[in-house]
């Protein structure tokens, strides 16, 4: 990791602080498991506040506590934001990714340098993170497929491949049947009310 602690020199600016607030929510806007966890509501009906929350957090940490600021500190804290405000864990390098990041941000608003911040603000994704997730799965598979351009289309409404295949990929079964575990899994009633 390039950078392993932040802020060693002084307070952050009013301009700096506002700069750096700007930049989390661009990074976070882009983060694509954060947007996962708030567009399927991961924490509940609230799971906006809980991500903007976060972001006011770690400005906070930022902002308002001495330096130097580390990185294990600040991924710490977001591993226990997330697993506390959505009750999940992400696991795929993504908490590191952000936290690196937004140390550079910092450090970079300390010395009234938002080339970063600039960067990103100006190379807006048409979007949210989560539809550019499924549009690249879409591209990969365009790639690799040599179907025609009707199942490519389809795919643009899919969630990205994973490697093991979901619960929700597999055909539902006609009647109830027992799992593995000795539990009946009922299919849910769709279209209720619809007729």
């Amino acid at each position: 990791m390039a950078a392993s602690n932040s802020g060693g020199g002084g307070p952050i600016s009013a301009e700096g602080s506002a700069a750096l607030c700007e930049g989390i929510k661009l990074v976070f806007g882009r983060w694509t498991a954060l947007q996962m966890a708030v567009e399927n509501q991961w924490g509940g009906r609230d799971s906006r506040a809980k991500a903007d929350q976060i972001g006011a957090s770690i400005l906070s940490w930022f902002c308002n506590s001495k330096g130097p600021h580390y990185f294990e500190d600040l991924v710490d804290m977001m591993y226990d934001s997330i697993s506390e405000s959505f009750n999940a864990d992400f696991e795929d390098n993504s908490v590191e990714e952000v936290a690196e990041q937004l140390l550079i941000m910092h450090e970079e608003c300390l010395q009234s340098n938002y080339s970063s911040i600039e960067k990103l603000r100006n190379s807006r994704v048409k979007g949210n993170a989560v539809s550019q997730s499924r549009q690249i799965a879409a591209d990969d598979s365009d790639d690799t497929d040599s179907s025609d351009d009707d199942d490519t289309a389809m795919m643009d409404d899919e969630a990205p491949a994973a490697p093991e295949e979901m619960a929700v990929d597999r055909p539902k079964p006609s009647k109830p049947a027992p799992d593995a575990d000795g539990w009946t899994v009922v299919p849910p009633r769709r279209g209720r009310g619809r007729n």
